[in-house]
């Protein structure tokens, strides 16, 4: 057996809407964030001007253009709430910062109250570390015998956008957990439904335990979110204690007239584009309860957020793909009807919400493709030109999406079918254009990765690294015990009858699987291999039903191979 296991993750098969070629650590169990945040945040309209005023405006504005029938639900105040003097954040006898009453009349909760009265969900803010003054007053730590002094760090300084004088907290001492328990106490009492903290750093993974403790501990349901430009070797850590976590810097130009480059334009292409690659390298974290957040979506005000109307529908587009949150930046008081539709599209909202971020299978002279497997079978297929001049053919064979023969194919921005089409399909993009397809097959090969978020992963199942395999993982600790199988889901059969199934796994040596087609009676395969790196493969004859199949892979008294994918023709 390969000791190279990686985290893990139990997916129930109640929740299994996809499949994904890509492995997920283990989620944060919150219970929250099942499906990617929808909603509308402060910061890239909005800025360093937050008023309650404005936020109540936005928050109508989502309800009354009906967006939030679309499920866009959540409204996010950013920073700049808060009340600074000569020393960093006023704080409060706790040493908690103070909201600026000039901008919010009686404080938080009014606003979220409001937003709450329309259906929606209200979302708030912080950074970590404890507040210089809260230090300089030796404020008390709410509920104990402990102040600033016994927790503050002040040989460090944390990252802080706004007042900075933000100390780091030392965790080790009594009291530190405490005081982050107090204020997400406080969040909670105000209404808050969604906590983003920002200037996050892996040295801030203390922290960031803290408040997904804190958090916890308040009893009320708080969606937790971590930014921004998160370091990738730490995306274990971040998929087990947050829901989302922002995987890049601003993708904001900062461009604008206005102070600190605000105003329009909002964004520019360039920093979308930048998304791609950080998109294709997160990809495998992402899964149900945790994602990864490619940052707000610059669409609804026309041409003058920076994007032409073929780079907004390709940036929804890749956010979608990407099951990022989709998570609005513009003013929603003032929509383009060509962008309302595109935020509206529910084959669009779809794709995002099927809890599945898609892998890039094609890059090549500003040519990309994306895929990911529905349950049912399909998949959903993504072209994209990302250049910023001339035409130019993207192409994709069925194969490289992940079957062979033919489909039917729809064009998902439209709705309207594109027939049937055999081996391969293209398109010839305009610069910045996408086409967003469904491609069913017809006919030929299927292949499902062991490691698939949609698959369950029982007892001691683990995904493992693995680089020769399909894709790049494999799924390791089955067997040796009743409890330890691994179950492939939704696999779909057009009609009743045999099919011939070929299995892909990792070996040094002779072991068997016990193949379980729909819960029946398990047929053994005695296999060998004599490589723990590289997959061999085997073919065995199967029965499946019309419709959704499961197999499951299990060995209840020794240890399995390791299962790297299944291919059905």
């Amino acid at each position: 057996m390969s000791r190279r296991i990686g985290s893990g993750v139990m997916v129930l098969a109640s929740l299994a809407v996809l499949v994904l070629d890509a492995p997920a650590a283990r989620a944060s169990d919150n219970g929250l964030s099942i499906r990617p945040a929808m909603g509308w945040s402060s910061w890239s309209f909005v800025r360093r001007t937050p008023t309650a005023a404005k936020i109540r405006a936005q928050a109508a504005a989502m309800k009354s253009s009906g967006l939030a029938g679309h499920g866009y639900l959540y409204v996010n105040l950013d920073d700049f709430y808060q009340q600074c003097d000569a020393n960093g954040f006023v704080v409060d006898e706790f040493g908690r910062w103070v909201v600026d009453e000039a901008k919010f009349p009686g404080g938080i909760k009014p606003v979220a109250d409001y937003v709450h009265s329309l259906g929606l969900k209200f979302g708030f803010y912080v950074t970590p570390g404890i507040a210089k003054n809260a230090v300089l007053r030796n404020t008390a730590i709410e509920g104990t015998a402990y102040h600033a002094q016994d927790i503050a760090d002040t040989t460090r300084t944390e990252k802080n956008y706004n007042c900075r004088n933000m100390y780091y907290i030392d965790y080790s001492k009594p009291g530190a957990q405490e005081f982050v328990d107090s204020w997400a106490r406080q969040f909670a009492s105000w209404g808050v439904d969604y906590l983003k903290i920002d200037g996050v750093g892996s040295a801030d993974i203390p922290d960031v335990e803290a408040w997904a403790t804190a958090l916890r501990r308040t009893g009320r349901p708080i969606n937790y979110a971590l930014s921004n430009n998160l370091a990738i070797a730490d995306a274990p850590t971040w998929r087990r204690l947050a829901n989302s976590w922002r995987t890049q810097g601003d993708v904001e130009c900062y461009c604008g007239p206005g102070p600190n480059g605000s105003g329009f334009p909002l964004t520019d292409w360039s920093h979308v584009v930048s998304r791609f690659t950080s998109a294709a390298s997160w990809q495998q974290y992402a899964g149900p309860g945790g994602w990864n957040d490619l940052d707000s979506l610059e669409i609804g005000n026309g041409d003058q957020v920076g994007l032409t109307a073929d780079q907004r529908r390709s940036h929804l587009t890749l956010w979608a793909m990407a099951a990022s949150p989709l998570l609005l930046g513009t003013d929603l008081t003032d929509l383009d009807p060509t962008d309302l539709t595109m935020l509206s599209n529910d084959r669009l909202i779809a794709v995002n919400q099927d809890g599945v971020a898609a892998g890039r299978v094609v890059t090549s002279g500003g040519g990309q493709v994306w895929r990911k497997r529905e349950a049912d079978g399909s998949y959903v297929v993504a072209l994209f030109n990302t250049n910023t001049s001339g035409n130019l053919a993207v192409s994709v064979t069925w194969s490289q999406v992940g079957f062979t023969g033919s489909a039917a194919v729809t064009d998902l921005w439209s709705g309207a079918s594109g027939g049937t089409v055999s081996g391969s399909y293209s398109a010839t993009l305009r610069p910045g254009e996408t086409r967003l397809i469904r491609a069913r097959p017809t006919g030929g090969s299927s292949t499902v990765e062991a490691e698939a978020s949609g698959n369950t992963l029982a007892g001691t199942a683990r995904v493992a690294a693995c680089g020769a395999c399909s894709g790049g993982s494999k799924v390791g600790f089955i067997g040796n015990g009743t409890a330890n199988h691994v179950t492939l889901n939704g696999i779909t059969a057009p009609a009743a009858g045999s099919r011939q199934l070929t299995i892909s796994y990792v070996l040094s040596g002779t072991r068997s699987f016990f193949v379980s087609v729909n819960g029946g009676t398990p047929t053994e395969v005695a296999l060998t291999g004599t490589s723990w790196t590289t997959p061999a493969n085997r073919t065995i004859t199967v029965s499946l039903a019309a419709g959704g199949n499961t197999i499951t892979f299990a060995n209840d008294t020794a240890y399995a191979p390791d299962l790297d994918a299944i291919t059905l023709n």
